[in-house]
C-alpha cells in the first residue's frame, strides 16, 4: 500500500519527517523534493569499483547549468527526511522524465529507517538547463509488512549533503 498525500501529511513528525515541509509540494500521494544548488561530477573517466573515485564540486548559478548527456552527476534533495515504518521510494517527476532527465539510475529504493538527504543520479538524454530549486523528483511511500530491521549501514545514514558511491567499502571487509 503507498501512503496517500494527506496520509503523508498526518503523519509528519511522527513516522515521518520532511524539513524543510511546504504544503505546495504535497501530492495526491507523494511529495515533490527540490535539488539543491551542488552538484558532484567524478574526475576520471573510467571509474573503479574498488577504489574511492574523486570528485568535484559544480554549483549550479541562479541562472542555471546546462548538463551534458554521458556525463553523470551527482545531486541531492533541498529536503532532508526521515522515515520510520515504510520504505520511502524516490522517482522523477512525470514532467522532468519528458524532458529526457533521469534523477535515478538505479537507487530509488530506500530503507525503512533511512535518515539523510537523497543523493540523486542525474543523467541526461541531450543537453538540458536546470535550475537550483526546481522540484526535480517525488518520494512516496509504502507500508511495510512483517518483522523488520531498521535501516543502520554506516555508509550512508546520517548524510549531511551529496554521497560518491561508498562501494569500495565493501571490498574493504
Amino acid at each position: 500500500m503507498i501512503l496517500s498525500g494527506k496520509e503523508i501529511k498526518n503523519r509528519l513528525g511522527k513516522e515521518i519527517k520532511i524539513e524543510p515541509y511546504s504544503e505546495s509540494q504535497l501530492n495526491p500521494n507523494s511529495y515533490n523534493l527540490r535539488l539543491h544548488n551542488e552538484l558532484l561530477v567524478y574526475d576520471e573517466e573510467v571509474l573503479d569499483m574498488k577504489k574511492e573515485n574523486k570528485a568535484s564540486r559544480i554549483i549550479i548559478p541562479e541562472e542555471g547549468l546546462v548538463l551534458e548527456p554521458r556525463r553523470l552527476y551527482l545531486g541531492r534533495t533541498v529536503e532532508y527526511t526521515e522515515t520510520d515504518k515504510y520504505v520511502p521510494m524516490l522517482e522523477g517527476r512525470s514532467s522532468i522524465g519528458r524532458l529526457g532527465l533521469f534523477i535515478h539510475v538505479t537507487a530509488g529504493f530506500g530503507d525503512v529507517g533511512f535518515k539523510g538527504y537523497w543523493t540523486l543520479e542525474i543523467f541526461c538524454v541531450q543537453p538540458i538547463k536546470i535550475y537550483p530549486g526546481v522540484e526535480l523528483c517525488q518520494i512516496y511511500y509504502h507500508d511495510i509488512d512483517g518483522e523488520y530491521d531498521k535501516y543502520s549501514s554506516g555508509k550512508y545514514q546520517n548524510n549531511t549533503g551529496i554521497q560518491p558511491s561508498l562501494l569500495y567499502k565493501d571490498f574493504e571487509k
